[in-house]
């Protein structure tokens, strides 16, 4: 792998880890596009641990309260809301280990992914537009942990998002679009670092690379403006954009594969 297609694919999925459009499918795509080879398990791994860093960068001090009162049982929000993100985190979990064989072989088939990229747009923007806006992050529950989490487990299908699913149920359980984002990126935490720590298992030390390290530091950087930038375009838009981007990126997608 070149250092441009390090840097393209750091871009992608920085943006797509926490943007509502699906990392994963554009990790496939991207290369299937461009005519690039798979870049392996070890840029794989890079692309993760980018993630897990930009994610662990913007909430570390979330995290040290959510940590502290969780572990300590204090009836805080912060301490109840720790261990409704572990519980949520149960079904990606499990979902992910069952059927990890699968995601990396009949998932990741252009058109069921460009099908995919317009279905959850559609639903994302039916539910979006037709939900209540009632509930701050504070106001989560043990039902919204889990419903979210739940939904999680989908995102294991490149197309789905898991920011994306994350979001949507979110919403749908009435809860304000930046808080639907904000709780999506916490509950991220926990599976993505999972996912990122599993795979490094894999890679040897003389694996990584200036490509491994490139992709860590672009993928970090990017992330963690993805973040940011939502955070605070949520406070004031809804999800249009992102649903116009999945209904004309899944198109091109549909279109590509008949022709080819």
């Amino acid at each position: 792998m070149d250092l441009f297609q390090a840097v393209v694919l750091g871009i992608v999925q920085g943006l797509g880890e926490f943007l509502p459009i699906s990392s994963s499918a554009h990790l496939v795509l991207i290369p299937w596009l461009a005519g690039w080879p798979y870049a392996g398990l070890t840029f794989d791994v890079a692309l993760h641990v980018g993630t897990l860093f930009a994610v662990i960068a913007f909430f570390w001090r979330d995290w040290l309260i959510l940590i502290g009162d969780g572990l300590q049982a204090k009836k805080t929000v912060e301490g109840k809301l720790f261990w409704y993100i572990i519980f949520g985190t149960i079904p990606g979990a499990l979902v992910g280990y069952l059927l990890e064989d699968q995601a990396e072989t009949i998932f990741r088939n252009p058109l069921l992914i460009g099908i995919l990229l317009i279905i959850m747009g559609v639903i994302l923007h039916l539910v979006d537009t037709r939900s209540l806006s009632i509930k701050k992050l504070e106001e989560v529950g043990l039902k919204e942990g889990l419903m979210i989490g739940i939904s999680q487990a989908l995102a294991i299908i490149p197309g789905v998002s898991r920011s994306g699913i994350t979001m949507t149920a979110g919403r749908l359980m009435g809860l304000t679009r930046e808080t639907s984002a904000r709780f999506s990126f916490l509950l991220s935490t926990p599976i993505v670092a999972g996912a990122g720590l599993k795979k490094l298992t894999e890679v040897s030390p003389g694996d990584i690379n200036t490509a491994f390290i490139v992709g860590v530091a672009v993928s970090a950087v990017v992330g963690f403006l993805s973040i940011k930038f939502l955070l605070n375009y949520l406070e004031r838009r809804s999800y249009s954009i992102f649903v116009w981007y999945r209904f004309l990126a899944g198109l091109v997608v549909i279109v590509v594969y008949f022709i080819r």
